[in-house]
């Protein structure tokens, strides 16, 4: 169980640094530059599959460290 927890947690890691950022730069994040930083995004095609697979390993991931704290 331990070794699957691992695994997910760096799948997850790498997941998340694949997935492209909605804001330009971090300069604008704390100026308030980027009115339409939560505008709604579209996502399509890589973006999509990459944003739905990490919901899905962050599902796994909270469900199996839930069995490691019952055992």
């Amino acid at each position: 169980m331990e070794t699957a927890v691992l695994i997910i947690s760096v799948c997850l890691i790498i997941l998340v640094l694949f997935q492209s950022t909605k804001a330009e730069s971090a300069s604008q994040i704390i100026s308030g530059g980027s009115s339409d930083l939560f505008a709604n995004r579209k996502e399509r095609g890589f973006e999509l599959f990459i944003s739905r697979l990490t919901m899905l390993l962050g599902m796994a991931f909270f469900v199996l460290c839930l069995f490691i704290s019952l055992k």
